[in-house]
């Protein structure tokens, strides 16, 4: 008994110690709180995987500090949510929400979080310095929560319609929020209503949606609060009802990396008001998706509206669908210093390059475009063309057209089957333009078309100014309509003779007709009046495939490596 008692007492004190040292060399108290639906009951203290707590509800009861960690068991099933208040983590010690496992031996898999019938799966409310990694969220349905119900009961007290999100990070008070970040989660099937709920032809056609639907990431700030160096990577979303991502308010400082959005009801990935943001390897596919009744059935690969400084590079966006908009990626009026660049556009029915009005320096630049605009007004209740390249001046509401300014597109490879009648519009009100060094390889017909939607362009005289379009390669002298007001000054014709045209792989798209391209491109100067150009400077040192440009650019995304 003696020696027993002994052996308590000096891991007593061996813990002691270890506690006091970290204090010490720390200056924080931390501490570990597990979560197990099975092994675990809430009237445990939760600070040992031998005595986690059972659910969510007791989890959410704990108010984290600096370097504590909420864990959920591993390949479990959570129901409820987990939605916090102004956690205020440091920078050297951030809050964490993540998993931890049994069984060091078994094969990592997510916590699961099911959240049907609850708003959110996380909900972060004017919080700092909070990671959160490797959990899985569902809420397919469930209807309304009973508090909802109660409030919508009060007239005074009338709530918007309601938002069904997989991970929600909002922020209200007049403060700025640092350093959220999401890594490694898995978010699927989110939608508000339960299945079998069918919308009207009328809601596609609405600018956002105006029902109540499934997000599965949100970032959003009201009032004069502000979110700063935030990111969501290595994450999926799939299937739901409206956007994979979203980021909307003021919000600073954003990257978004090695993610994957699949079959979003909406946009895949969506930023308002964002400033100073970086997008890089991510692949978005099939936005705009219909295949269940609750999503929207509508979207872009990505678009940016009231942004700036925004640079996305090395993503794939492919097979957006919708009636109206459905691009590749698309910047929305009121945006400046959007680059867009090494990026793979493929199949998508709204089109590659949509710059809209409003404007300013944005650019498009050594991205590869397969068969992107082959909708067609009034086919399949569509009410807006596809466009394989577009330049609107549409700013808004009844606003009057105003620009783009200033739009950069250059060394850009498109690729057009003879499958699809080739649409391009180009705005009267547009001013300053720069459009060289391409290859529009359009194997079938192509015509001009009016810039159309909420606010359709009219003809009247046009009003261009300091348009540089000049040195581009055409498969064929009709590849750029006639009837379009401005025309290449210099154009080039004749067959890339790509190694495989048609094809989804970026080096499918290198030309073997080295005569033709090899350092045939102008180099890339400002535009006339524009004393601006863009921040991140005009001249590219390498392609899209990484290969270095030597001496003259080449025509088109690829830079021929060799001599033959």
């Amino acid at each position: 008994m003696k020696n027993s008692f002994y052996s308590i007492g000096k891991n007593f004190l061996a813990k002691t110690l270890l506690l006091m040292f970290s204090i010490l060399s720390t200056g924080v108290f931390s501490a570990n709180y597990y979560v197990h639906p099975t092994l675990g009951k809430d009237s445990n203290d939760g600070l040992s995987k031998e005595k986690p707590w059972a659910s969510l509800w007791k989890a959410k009861q704990q108010k984290l500090k600096a370097g504590d960690s909420l864990l959920l068991a591993q390949g479990q099933v959570f129901h409820g949510s987990l939605s916090y208040k102004n956690l205020k983590g440091s920078e050297d010690n951030p809050i964490t929400i993540s998993s931890y496992t049994t069984d060091e031996n078994a094969k990592p898999k997510r916590a699961h979080i099911n959240s049907a019938g609850h708003l959110y799966g996380i909900h972060l409310l004017d919080s700092r310095n909070v990671n959160v990694s490797n959990i899985s969220i569902t809420a397919n349905g469930g209807g309304i929560p009973d508090w909802i119900k109660e409030q919508q009961k009060k007239k005074w007290n009338k709530l918007k319609t309601p938002m069904r999100i997989g991970v929600y990070v909002e922020g209200k008070a007049k403060k700025t929020f640092r350093n959220i970040h999401l890594n490694n989660l898995f978010i699927k099937d989110i939608y508000y209503n339960k299945p079998g709920v069918s919308r009207s032809k009328a809601e596609v056609k609405s600018a956002n949606g105006t029902q109540s639907y499934g997000w599965g990431i949100r970032f959003m700030t009201s009032g004069k609060s502000k979110l700063k160096n935030i990111s969501v990577t290595n994450t999926t979303v799939i299937d739901v009802a409206h956007t994979g991502i979203k980021f909307t308010g003021s919000l600073d400082e954003v990257n978004v990396h090695h993610n994957i959005v699949y079959k979003a009801g909406g946009p895949g990935i969506q930023m308002s008001g964002v400033t100073n943001a970086h997008i890089s390897y991510n692949k978005v596919d099939s936005s705009g998706n219909s295949d269940d009744s609750r999503k929207w059935g509508r979207g872009s690969g990505m678009w940016t509206w009231s942004s700036s400084d925004i640079l996305v590079e090395y993503n794939q966006f492919t097979n957006a669908s919708g009636p109206g908009d459905s691009a590749g990626f698309h910047i929305d009026y009121n945006c400046s210093h959007v680059v867009v660049q090494y990026n793979l556009s493929a199949h998508n029915a709204g089109g590659f390059c949509e710059i809209l009005g409003n404007n300013y320096n944005n650019a498009y630049r050594y991205n590869i475009s397969i068969n992107d605009g082959y909708r067609s007004k009034g086919e399949n209740n569509a009410f807006q063309e596809g466009k394989l390249f577009w330049l609107s001046g549409f700013q808004g509401g009844k606003k009057k057209r105003s620009g783009p300014f200033n739009s950069y597109f250059y060394n850009n490879t498109m690729y057009v089957s003879d499958e699809i009648t080739t649409k391009i519009a180009i705005d009267r009100m547009t001013k300053g333009a720069l459009i060289a060094n391409n290859i529009f390889h359009i194997v079938g017909d192509s015509k001009q078309v009016m810039g159309d939607q909420y606010n359709p362009a009219k003809k009247g005289k046009a009003m261009f100014k300091n348009i540089n379009f000049n040195n581009n390669l055409f498969l064929k002298d009709s590849n750029w309509p006639k009837d379009i007001k401005i025309q290449d000054s210099a154009p080039l014709y004749g067959d890339a003779n790509f190694v495989n045209g048609g094809g989804v792989k970026l080096s499918d798209y290198t030309p073997q007709n080295i005569a033709l391209v090899k350092d045939k491109g102008v180099e890339i100067k400002p535009i006339a009046e524009d004393d601006i150009g863009l921040k991140i400077g005009l001249k590219v040192t390498h392609d899209i495939l990484g290969n270095k440009i030597v001496g003259k650019p080449d025509i088109g995304a690829i830079e021929i490596t060799t001599s033959k």
